[in-house]
């Protein structure tokens, strides 16, 4: 470079850069007709107006306000009635357990004197306190144990893909296009679609989860190892391949130890993502919470769906923590 030419600022904007933002903002402007974003800005600006007292009325702070307010207070227990329990011993009740009686006055129809008799229906109910917060626990684990055999799959598929897909452990095109390939289509079947398909193969319960998690995430740790594998440091990989080492022993000495912390990373984010994704799958019989969490609400029973959407928060909220330190443990 010539000394004597002052150094200048390279400008952020020229002809080329003016016409790929010109180009960005008429492609969103034609795509953001076709979704609505204009409604949508729309109605979101005047539920904010309503909620600030400048406007009378909002359709989307109208139906968010009825439904949040159905939320609350959260259901924490259970009632059921005995006579409906199995085996139902009275001397023997769960802990914080207690029976109720209730007495319902009934009008039939007496078929010997044709006339409507009243009389008392008296029910217990077994009733406990914690009974459905304890239920929902126990789905937010099936749905942790759905989410971390789906990452167990996940890596055992993946990281094959990455090996075959990697250029410096792979060189030969035919097989690198064809690990590649296989990733990229299980990527491009999303976890409820396969889930469906899979309930319909193995039925309802956790197996479809399991699988719908584990096909998905593969094809992204799969590109992700592979793409770490390429971007390491041939220095190692070159000198150990002069020695005559092969390739595997190539990736565990000189590969590995470089893309470790990277690849721990990609599997706990994996794991994160298919906890939250498992409460999807279950919409549609997967098993986990999403099952549960599917028919309270169509039974419109928002306080449960109140629960289970907090038990939610609070286990995705621990995940990051646990996530967070297991990351720093490793740098």
């Amino acid at each position: 470079m010539n000394a004597d030419l002052p150094w200048r600022f390279p400008a952020l904007l020229n002809t080329r850069a003016v016409a790929l933002i010109a180009a960005a903002l008429l492609l969103l402007w034609y795509t953001g007709q076709r979704v609505e974003i204009g409604r949508m800005l729309a109605l979101s600006g005047e539920a904010v107006l309503a909620q600030a007292g400048m406007a009378s009325r909002s359709q989307v702070a109208d139906g968010l306000g009825s439904t949040l307010a159905e939320l609350v207070p959260i259901q924490l227990s259970s009632r059921r009635e005995v006579s409906r329990i199995e085996g139902f011993d009275p001397d023997r009740l769960p802990a914080f357990a207690h029976i109720e009686t209730t007495r319902t006055r009934v009008s039939e129809l007496d078929p010997e004197t044709l006339r409507r008799e009243e009389h008392v229906v008296r029910t217990a109910w077994l009733v406990e306190p914690f009974g459905y917060a304890f239920h929902v626990a126990a789905k937010m684990l099936e749905t942790l144990e759905i989410a971390l055999w789906g990452s167990v799959i996940a890596v055992l598929i993946g990281m094959p893909l990455a090996l075959l897909g990697a250029r410096n452990i792979t060189p030969h095109p035919a097989l690198r296009a064809g690990s590649r390939a296989a990733s990229a289509f299980l990527r491009a079947v999303p976890e409820l679609i396969a889930a469906l398909f899979l309930v319909i193969a193995f039925g309802f319960g956790p197996i479809a989860g399991v699988l719908a998690l584990g096909l998905h995430s593969a094809g992204f740790l799969g590109k992700f190892y592979a793409d770490d594998i390429e971007d390491t440091d041939r220095r190692p990989q070159q000198a150990l391949a002069a020695m005559g080492a092969g390739r595997l022993t190539i990736w565990g000495n000189a590969i590995l130890p470089q893309v470790l912390p990277q690849h721990i990373a990609c599997t706990l984010y994996t794991f994160d993502r298919n906890v939250r994704m498992g409460s999807v799958i279950g919409l549609v019989g997967a098993g986990g919470i999403g099952q549960e969490l599917k028919g309270r609400f169509d039974l419109y029973e928002y306080g449960h769906v109140g629960t289970i959407l907090i038990a939610i928060f609070l286990v995705i909220l621990t995940l990051d923590l646990v996530a967070s330190r297991a990351r720093q443990a490793w740098r």
